[in-house]
């Protein structure tokens, strides 16, 4: 049962509830978002799927009776607090900031959209507090793998402001571990085990890197095909049909055509999460080869027929399989690219039409 909100602290001058544990940082969004919008306290290291970090430390808000800034995400609400979020002297602390990491990376490079789901997070707070990096212009950190040749993820580290998103969201929520943080300033490196290619860690290319990304260091290649498309990105949310989970993902289109998949956030069986198939197995959906028609054989040559004409012909072999050969000869496998309710259809026209257990379906494990 959900915590009773029942104690209250001063935000911005406002007395607002909250509950047992919660950090100042989720006080502020909670209240935000319950009155239809966002907070504008800003982040780069916050997920709200992972523990607090407090290492970007935009999200710095004036406490009073405390005599330096503090870091909401990781400061716990206390009864009575008095917080101020946007201050003179905490705006220019957060512009610093930000000034400091956008010199890290290479300006002038616009980030597509299609390169993740946060991809645009960085961008966006340099908008609104001018920052082009030219304050503090040096050395850069990090250095892109371009090499690794697996088809799905981009790894393009120039970008990377080690805000170890990627990091914490392959151990907290995946638990693959499969990447970590090597060296330390401004050598520091997101790197596999003994910095083999990602198809020889233990990455299971779920995408969840790509999309925690504040930054698109990491982006989804396989998207990023249709990034000289003109169109506009379009949304649409829908749920993946390669299990029985029932993942909500939003389907990422250009005109008629499908450019990407992302996780939603909100989908209340997987919360951001998707497998390897959810998350860039999309492309055969439009593919030339892909049949829209069904084909029979006459004479030893596909060609197309009518669904009737089809149905009858599949019918009528099942049924001298059975008659010629028993009810054990026939073996079905459902396709993991099927909705759920064609699984469910095949496992009862085997079970019922042919009274055997012979089924089995790809995406079982």
């Amino acid at each position: 049962m959900a915590a009773v909100l029942q104690q209250t602290i001063t935000l911005d001058g406002r007395v607002v509830a909250f509950r047992d544990g919660e950090s100042v940082y989720e006080v502020a969004r909670r209240v935000a978002r319950e009155a239809g919008g966002e907070t504008e306290i800003p982040t780069l290291c916050w997920d709200a799927r992972l523990e607090a970090f407090g290492a970007c430390r935009l999200c710095v808000v004036e406490v009073e009776g405390v005599r330096n800034p503090v870091a909401s995400c990781t400061t716990k609400a206390v009864a009575g607090m008095v917080v101020r979020t946007m201050t003179e002297r905490v705006e220019r602390h957060r512009r610093t900031l930000v000034e400091m990491v956008v010199s890290e990376n290479p300006r002038g490079v616009a980030i597509d959209p299609l390169r993740g789901l946060a991809s645009q997070e960085l961008g966006a707070l340099a908008r609104r507090y001018g920052a082009d990096g030219s304050r503090f212009e040096g050395a850069q950190s990090g250095h892109s793998k371009h090499d690794d040749a697996n088809p799905m993820i981009l790894r393009d580290y120039d970008h990377c402001i080690s805000c170890y998103r990627c990091v914490r969201v392959c151990a907290e929520q995946e638990g693959d571990y499969a990447i970590s943080v090597a060296g330390r300033g401004f050598h520091t490196q997101i790197t596999t085990e003994f910095d083999n290619a990602l198809r020889d860690s233990a990455c299971t290319f779920c995408g969840q890197c790509v999309q925690t990304c504040p930054t698109g260091a990491l982006g989804d290649k396989r998207a990023l095909r249709f990034a000289d498309r003109p169109e506009p990105i379009a949304k649409t949310r829908t749920i993946c049909p390669y299990c029985g989970v029932g993942c909500s993902v939003d389907v990422l289109t250009k005109g008629a055509t499908i450019v990407g998949v992302q996780p939603a956030m909100d989908g209340p069986a997987n919360e951001g999460a998707l497998c390897v198939k959810g998350q860039f197995s999309w492309d055969w959906v439009q593919h030339p080869d892909r049949l829209k028609k069904p084909l029979v054989r006459k004479d030893g040559v596909l060609v197309e027929a009518s669904w009737d004409e089809a149905l009858a012909r599949a019918a009528e072999g099942f049924e001298r399989v059975k008659r010629e050969h028993g009810r054990h000869a026939m073996y079905a496998v459902a396709s993991g690219r099927a909705p759920h309710e064609s699984a469910y259809a095949t496992q009862k026209f085997v079970r019922v039409g042919f009274m055997s257990n012979h089924v089995d379906n790809c995406s079982r494990a």
